[in-house]
């Protein structure tokens, strides 16, 4: 499984940014968004399962929104209203069913 993940970048507070995760192989039962920040433990974010069903952290109600299209099997993360405490290395993560994998990781700096 490889997972390609784009749209990071720096962005003012206030602003949006959408991250993209392009999986190769086969179906995902769940795809997710986490993040880590410096000096800090990696989270979960936003996650779907290939129903639809969303979850998501406390920090991210009503501001992000996670979205999945499975005929291309990429998980989308849409970020509005970001703050500079979302300044974080966002990863993709997808589930199946040999296993769990991670992308490489994508920079989103929030300048205040």
């Amino acid at each position: 499984v490889q997972l390609v993940e784009s749209g990071g970048g720096l962005v003012q507070a206030g602003g949006s940014l959408t991250l993209s995760c392009a999986a190769s192989g086969s179906t995902f039962i769940t795809m997710d968004w986490y993040r880590q920040a410096p000096g800090k433990q990696r989270e979960l974010v936003a996650a779907i399962t290939r129903g639809g069903t969303t979850n998501y952290a406390d920090s991210a109600k009503g501001r992000f929104t996670i979205s999945r299209d499975n005929a291309k099997n990429t998980v989308y993360l849409q970020m509005n209203s970001l703050k500079p405490e979302d300044t974080a290395v966002y990863y993709c993560h997808v589930v199946n069913i040999f296993g769990s994998y991670w992308g490489q990781g994508t920079q989103v700096t929030v300048s205040s």
